[in-house]
């Protein structure tokens, strides 16, 4: 089992008179997660712990702010930006990653540049309509994407995401794959079956449902 490494991730968010929008990126095809729609983020350098050489959260935000300016060139602030979650490949997967999450907010319009290379094309989208298109089949994405979009679809401005993120601790996810007869189901912690890998023992939710037909699903009921 490889060492995941240590790694970033901005959800990059502005206000509309609609609702809000994310920020959404489309990897090269021939990357990590190649094809897929994700938020700007990136490994941790050396260079982003900065004078701190062990604070891997402060590191995390200097990261997360020089992906987002790097791969869109959007101005994030590191102090600004809100730490909600933490994500652990799955030790199925043969190249692994530890990836911080943050929200980050931008005001008025921004000039995305993208360069071409990593980065193929973007998109300012509502949750909502990105999570619509992924069931239609339309766009792929990783589970972490999918939750988080989920977990943002009903939020009406910047302030009610970060609040309602403010209301738990950041939540750790370190998925256990079960694989099903339509695709796959991904166990979180606090999951009835997550020591055991057992999909069918009664008691409480947290999964996500990736099935092959039909869409995907989040349940969380801890």
């Amino acid at each position: 089992m490889s060492e995941p490494i240590p790694a970033a991730t901005v959800v990059t968010l502005r206000e509309t008179d609609t609702g809000i929008e994310v920020l959404m990126l489309r990897k090269n095809s021939k990357l990590n997660y190649g094809g897929m729609w994700v938020f700007p983020g990136g490994r941790i350098d050396a260079e982003d712990y900065g004078v701190s050489k062990e604070d891997i959260l402060f590191a995390a935000r200097n990261a997360a702010a020089r992906e987002a300016e790097e791969e869109a060139s959007i101005n994030l602030s590191p102090e600004s930006l809100h730490f909600f979650a933490h994500w652990t490949t799955p030790n199925v997967r043969p190249k692994r990653f530890s990836t911080w999450f943050f929200m980050g907010q931008v005001e008025g319009d921004h000039d995305v540049v993208i360069d071409g290379g990593e980065i193929h094309d973007f998109v300012w989208q509502s949750p909502k309509k990105m999570l619509e298109a992924h069931t239609a089949g339309e766009v792929e994405m990783a589970g972490p994407t999918f939750i988080t979009l989920d977990l943002l679809q009903d939020m009406s401005s910047y302030a009610a995401a970060v609040e309602v993120a403010s209301r738990e601790e950041p939540c750790y996810y370190e998925p256990r794959v079960v694989i099903v007869d339509d695709g796959r189901i991904n166990l979180y912690q606090g999951d009835a079956g997550f020591e055991t890998k057992d999909v069918d023992v009664p008691g409480k939710r947290h999964r996500l449902w990736a099935n092959k037909t039909g869409g995907w699903r989040y349940e969380k009921n801890l």
